[in-house]
């Protein structure tokens, strides 16, 4: 449930499975797509939402195979098998497996056939797709996670809050990275790339609930974003969104006891080293 190393890009082993399909677009036909697809998400996880939601709205068929990070799931042989980098997402497409998750995306958004929009043919458009996803991990993903991780998972761990600056810094580098957001990608437009979604705006949102769910509402003040905000959850389905956020709006529920004894500690120098990192 941290950003990077400390399971956002996280993973784990399969210890729920579920089959699941999404409500709206084009389905590969079935003999190349609906056998053995299997994603391993854990939903507290930004990348792991975003394959989600994608997918569910694409009516993607594939096997959800819950992974709890917290529980050291992803630590697991079984799971190592899936994923030698032991983060989650991760897919299996019968023998073929996939880490990284703008990499599983781009892979089901091909060989499922996905409406163009998602990742347009368009050169430039996908081209404005691309520069989005290569600038997010180290700016709006970074910063949001960087929020997160100091206003409620460190607390959490610690049992104690961390120092006011601490948090007051955190948000301002993540206002200098929305304002950059605001400026360069979206501008006037309906979307990232121009007047339909794409994966960029899907990527993008995901990431900025991170802090929203930590209690930072970041769009109270900024009306751009936050119609940019219900044209994307509205592209994708309300209930669909809501539904893959509940875990993480929730928490706050979170205790120290539900985390796996043996990884408590590392996780906790993990995330320290983190946020006290410039």
């Amino acid at each position: 449930m941290g950003p990077h190393g400390a399971g956002r890009d996280g993973s784990g082993d399969g210890n729920k499975s579920n089959s699941s399909s999404g409500g709206g677009g084009n389905n590969s036909d079935s003999s190349s797509g609906r056998m053995g697809l299997e994603l391993y998400l854990d939903l507290l996880s930004q990348p792991c939402r975003a394959l989600y939601i994608f997918a569910r709205s694409n009516n993607i068929p594939f096997e959800f195979k819950q992974v709890q990070l917290v529980k050291g799931q992803h630590k697991t042989e079984e799971f190592r098998k899936v994923n030698v980098l032991m983060k989650v997402p991760a897919l299996r497409d019968g023998s073929f497996t996939l880490a990284e998750s703008i990499a599983i995306l781009l892979y089901l958004a091909q060989k499922f056939k996905t409406p163009d929009h998602w990742y347009p043919s368009d050169l430039q458009k996908r081209a404005r797709v691309d520069e989005y996803l290569s600038w997010q991990h180290a700016n709006v993903r970074a910063k949001g996670s960087k929020v997160f991780l100091t206003k409620v998972l460190l607390p959490l761990l610690t049992s104690q809050p961390l120092p006011a600056e601490k948090l007051e810094a955190a948000i301002e580098e993540l206002n200098v990275v929305l304002k950059q957001f605001e400026e360069k990608f979206l501008q006037d437009k309906p979307f990232i790339a121009g007047s339909e979604i794409s994966l960029a705006d899907l990527v993008a949102l995901v990431e900025l609930m991170q802090p929203v769910c930590a209690g930072y509402d970041l769009f109270e003040e900024r009306p751009k974003l936050a119609e940019w905000r219900r044209r994307v959850e509205e592209a994708v389905g309300k209930q669909l969104f809501q539904e893959a956020h509940e875990g993480i709006m929730n928490i706050k529920n979170l205790t120290a006891d539900q985390f796996a004894p043996e990884l408590l500690e590392n996780f906790k120098q993990q995330l320290l080293k983190q946020v006290t990192q410039n």
